[in-house]
């Protein structure tokens, strides 16, 4: 049981430091704006003070004065706690711009909120004069790591939506409190985990953030879940190698990157490009595996990766784009054969699908065609597919969504799915709403696209001067240097060569659709 809990904290661990990374490059094109509203505020009474703000609702454990260092000015650092154990922590600047930032979480949370990650990204927002709040969600992934906290109901409700939601009110109540003024403008942001919480808030609660960024999100919840366990079912029949990686990845690149005019080790839209497993990757002679090539049955296992989930003969859960198979290790198995994809849909089926833990259950036996029902409540809590964003377009709200192509941690067909199904849902979608495919990004960031980019200052220029945003200028930034720039295009559009000028440069690219 020790050996298990070692293993499940590290790969929170690992997983979550590259949830958290996708926030480097944002609000890096921040200016400071005043908002025309909103002359600069400060503190009407000491911090310490805060600590009298308990009550029934929200209890304040601390609150103290941070002294300025380097970039980040002072501010007031309160810390308390939501009924029942829901933490947060929420960072009050000496000289407040009126605008809340609230950042969200990696994998099934639980995050200390003293991490040095954590502490970065309010720090980041700190110096740009926000007021910062943030959550674990409800747990303490310490003692209760990935889904363990399952056994409280009350605990997967606060991880499903709620701790986000009462930790923005609560943000809101101590700013009204501590400058004596209301917060004129409330942003989140999150990628993965953190861009799931910020769709549900919009579908929700649509009054909480007037601006949303919510990248990479998990939103069909259960359908990854389901896919995860057809996809093991495979490579545990057939594991995959680190060189038989290669030869797909190296197969996949041949036929697929030149398709969009520019030869550069990027497939702007897979979706155009008609891979087959079986006859485009070397088969091993005599079915003997070797170097560069594929058995039979690895080429099955490979299939069934791109391949969608069926569900009474109609596809449940999309089958994966091409493109992301450099990324397939560490999420679909690692060396020593036990990959994300096993701990994360290992614990959702024992103490998260069902209602109540099932700690003996064999989570590869989940048949999507015979157990769906059986897990209905969960996809009710976690999954956030409802495509009625009506209410958070009437508040005035904007966000931005944006999917790495080449995820090979979400499925990044999951996310056009889910803006199509809103374009349907909800009369003018793009004008409130829009999502940003990154050809070539990996999970929140990495890869070989532009993956650096700055979709935050994106969507406080949409919220607060009207502006939406046609492109999103990106970057790739290898050892701390541009090599190449492209615009980002609001989907269906993709950044499209014009035919002359350097494939390195942005402005050799027009966002048009195919």
């Amino acid at each position: 049981m020790k050996q298990l809990h070692s293993v499940l904290v590290a790969t929170i661990v690992v997983s979550g430091t590259a949830l958290l990374a996708q926030n480097g490059p944002q609000s890096r094109d921040w200016k400071d704006i005043a908002l025309a509203d909103n002359p600069r505020l400060e503190p009407k009474m000491p911090c310490a003070a805060l600590v009298s703000q308990t009550g029934y609702t929200f209890s304040i454990v601390s609150a103290s004065v941070v002294p300025a260092s380097g970039d980040t000015p002072a501010y007031c650092r309160v810390s308390g706690l939501i009924e029942p154990e829901v933490r947060f922590e929420v960072g009050l600047p000496a000289v407040w711009n009126g605008r809340l930032y609230m950042f969200g979480n990696g994998g099934y949370a639980g995050e200390a909120l003293d991490g040095p990650p954590r502490q970065a990204l309010a720090r980041r927002a700190l110096t740009r004069g926000f007021l910062t709040a943030q959550t674990n969600t409800g747990h303490d992934a310490g003692t209760e790591p990935l889904g363990t906290f399952g056994s409280s109901p009350q605990k997967v409700v606060d991880y499903a939506f709620r701790a986000v939601h009462v930790t923005a009110v609560t943000a809101k109540t101590l700013a009204q409190t501590y400058y004596a003024s209301a917060s004129r403008r409330a942003y989140f942001e999150g990628c993965s985990t953190g861009g799931r919480q910020g769709l549900i808030s919009a579908q929700r609660f649509p009054e909480d953030f007037d601006g949303i960024v919510a990248g990479a999100p998990v939103l069909d919840f259960s359908g990854t879940m389901a896919g995860y366990v057809q996809y093991q079912k495979a490579l545990a029949a057939a594991p995959l190698t680190a060189d038989a990686i290669k030869t797909i990845a190296d197969a996949v690149v041949a036929k697929c990157d030149a398709m969009d005019g520019v030869k550069d080790g990027v497939i702007d839209d897979p979706r155009r490009c008609s891979f087959n497993a079986s006859a485009d990757i070397p088969r091993c002679t005599g079915d003997t595996p070797a170097s560069g090539c594929l058995t039979a049955a690895q080429l099955h296992a490979v299939d069934v990766i791109y391949a969608p989930v069926q569900r009474g003969g109609a596809t449940f859960f999309p089958g994966w784009p091409v493109g992301a198979e450099a990324g397939w290790m560490p999420w679909f198995f690692a060396p020593n054969r036990r990959g994300i994809q096993l701990d994360f849909g290992e614990t959702y089926f024992k103490y998260l699908a069902f209602g109540r833990p099932k700690t003996d259950y064999d989570w590869m036996t989940f048949d999507v065609n015979a157990d769906l029902d059986k897990i209905q409540a969960s996809r009710t809590l976690l999954d956030a597919t409802n495509p009625d964003l009506s209410r958070f377009k009437t508040h005035g709200g904007k966000m931005i969504s944006y999917f790495g192509w080449a995820d090979p941690a979400l499925n990044p067909a999951m996310g056009i799915g889910y803006y199509e199904s809103v374009m349907k849902a909800t009369p003018g979608t793009p004008d409130f709403y829009r999502l940003f495919m990154v050809p070539g990004m990996q999970h929140c960031g990495g890869g070989a696209g532009t993956s650096t980019f700055d979709a935050f200052t994106a969507v406080v220029q949409w919220v607060e001067k009207g502006t939406p945003p046609d492109t999103i200028p990106a970057a790739r930034v290898v050892d701390g240097k541009v090599i190449r720039t492209r615009p980002l295009c609001p989907y269906p559009q993709t950044a499209i060569y014009k035919g002359t000028g350097s494939a390195d440069e942005a402005a050799s690219f027009s966002c048009g659709v195919r």
